[in-house]
């Protein structure tokens, strides 16, 4: 059995964006789908915090400590990309004009509900961030993370334990495990599974219900 690596987790996210789309990508492990997009491909990635054509993370040579993504990483900038200010930003979210955005997240529920800001283990205070508008706004979400906790709980769940950043928006989750399909009215339905991952094995981790069509 070979799980997908993170870095193989964000290349098979890349390969499935299509030609064209504005995308917008979360803090964390989203952030890396940026790189693994080949420059002659046309995919507009938008942070909130007004970069419009993000490429890929710099190397050290070429880091530009002004030029960072919402969570304040440092980023490149693609031939044609630009500035706008964060209102406009938003503008571009709440109006419905982000092709994808893609979340990590704690926990996706069969219904496509996301819990990706708060768990309430610790005592740092929670920051959503601008979650709850890319889940709200965008035409699409996606959800890459690990399949399970790091002490083994499902974060596939019937019903979300966590509080909520988006209801029912979830339209696919990259996980370790495979890619899973969020469809309304069936829940999760397997559409890959990772070298050596058996539907059983998938299964076991996953508290909802697992389905292959």
């Amino acid at each position: 059995m070979q799980p997908f690596s993170r870095s193989q987790m964000a290349a098979r996210a890349a390969s499935d964006i299509p030609e064209g789309w504005v995308v917008n990508l979360g803090i964390g492990m989203p952030t890396a789908i940026a790189d693994h997009v080949p420059l002659d491909r046309e995919v507009i990635f938008q942070s909130e915090n007004g970069v419009i054509g993000m490429g890929p993370a710099p190397d050290k040579a070429h880091e530009n400590p002004w030029l960072i993504n919402a969570g304040k990483a440092m980023v490149t900038l693609r031939p044609g990309g630009s500035y706008v200010h964060h209102s406009d930003s938003f503008a571009m979210i709440r109006g419905g004009h982000i092709d994808l955005c893609v979340l990590g997240g704690f926990e996706v529920a069969e219904n496509g509900d996301l819990a990706n800001w708060a768990t309430s283990e610790n005592d740092s205070a929670p920051a959503v961030g601008g979650a709850m508008d890319l889940g709200a706004g965008a035409k699409r979400l996606w959800v890459i993370m690990d399949h399970t906790t790091k002490d083994g709980r499902p974060k596939l769940v019937d019903q979300c334990g966590y509080p909520l950043t988006a209801l029912g928006t979830v339209n696919r989750v990259y996980t370790n495990l495979g890619v899973f399909d969020v469809v309304k009215g069936t829940g999760f339905v397997v559409r890959d599974l990772a070298p050596g991952v058996t539907l059983e094995y998938a299964q076991s981790q996953s508290a909802a219900k697992l389905h292959t069509t």
